[in-house]
C-alpha cells in the first residue's frame, strides 16, 4: 500500500521539496490527518480522494508503517 504514496511523499516517506515527508511522524498525527482527509474535514486537492479509498484498518497500517521509518 505504501508504494502508492511514494509518488508524492517519496520512497521510504522522504518527500522531495514542497511535499510532506511522512517518515518518523507520530502515528497519531498521521492517523488524524488521514481520517480528516477521508471525512472531508481537511481539504485537499488529491488526498481526500485517495484517503476515501482506504479502510480504517488500512489507514492504521499505513500510519504504523510510516511512523516506524527513520526521518
Amino acid at each position: 500500500m505504501a508504494a502508492s504514496c511514494a509518488a508524492c511523499h517519496g520512497t521510504h516517506g522522504w518527500a522531495e521539496k514542497g511535499m510532506e515527508s511522512l517518515a518518523g511522524k507520530p502515528k497519531d498525527d498521521l492517523l488524524t490527518k488521514m481520517q480528516d482527509f477521508k471525512s472531508g474535514k481537511k481539504p485537499a486537492t488529491l488526498m481526500h480522494q485517495i484517503a476515501k479509498g482506504y479502510s480504517d484498518t488500512q489507514i492504521d497500517q499505513l500510519a504504523s508503517y510510516f511512523s516506524a521509518l527513520k526521518k
